[in-house]
């Protein structure tokens, strides 16, 4: 009996079901990244001006050994991820309260640390919110430089350059005063309203992206024009005349 998940957008158990088959790839490849990071990647890889295809785009994840066709639950399910946070991003919203904006699947794992132990000492050794969303953003776009280029257009330059420096922001740490918690309702605070805002602009920035890439189409390459061969040369046509008695005549 066939075990493919259903379509449509992923549900809490989804998400469960992928920690769990990342933690069993880890154990073949400790680089294996936690889902979070995985789906800063998968954004990156919505937002760009191309489709990477999934050949190019796996290895880079995942490593070189990851087999999609053994893993085709896994690669089920990324696709309908894939699928809703495209359809999340084109969608017209002004409001991060919309229920068809676009939010990280992200984890406030400090957050859940305190809840279970009340112990803040090794908090700092773990990610801040949202920071592996962030840097596995980042990751898609420091592994394709070439179709991240700034355009011409100065405006697009300067709005990709602006949502850039949001998305980047998170890759920080969060050093503001804990007034939240993403855990819980009522856990003890973790994450801080800076970062709370921090992540409001990024989503805005991850929207500013699809749109801006959509609007300006696939990077095309300058046609460059063919040195021309010298007087005595022969001439490129195959007559085996010099170029100046040939095609470079007059």
């Amino acid at each position: 009996m066939s075990t493919t998940p259903p379509a449509g957008p992923l549900t809490p158990d989804d998400f469960d079901w992928l920690d769990a088959e990342l933690d069993m790839l880890r154990e073949q490849d400790e680089n294996t990244p936690e889902w979070e990071f995985c789906e800063g990647f998968l954004v990156a890889l919505v937002c760009m001006r191309r489709e990477v295809p999934a050949e190019e785009y796996w290895p880079v994840l995942l490593g070189e050994n990851f087999r999609p066709m053994k893993h085709m639950e896994f690669v089920f399910r990324w696709r309908r991820r894939w699928q809703e946070i495209a359809t999340a991003l084109d969608e017209p919203v002004d409001l991060l309260e919309d229920e068809r904006t676009y939010h990280p699947e992200a984890i406030d794992l400090r957050g859940a640390v305190l809840a279970e132990q009340q112990d803040a000492s090794e908090l700092g050794a773990l990610p801040a919110y949202a920071q592996l969303w962030a840097a596995g953003f980042m990751h898609g776009v420091e592994s394709w430089p070439e179709d991240w280029e700034a355009p011409r257009d100065r405006d697009a330059a300067e709005m990709l350059e602006a949502a850039m420096e949001d998305i980047e922001a998170l890759v920080e740490d969060d050093e503001g005063e804990p007034a939240v918690s993403m855990y819980s309702e009522d856990g003890p605070p973790s994450v801080s309203n800076e970062r709370i805002d921090a992540l409001a602009a990024a989503i805005w920035a991850v929207y500013s992206l699809r749109q801006m890439w959509r609007s300006l189409g696939p990077r095309v390459d300058p046609i460059r024009k063919a040195p021309e061969p010298g007087r005595n040369d022969l001439c490129p046509c195959g007559s085996g005349k010099k170029y100046k008695k040939c095609h470079g005549a007059g």
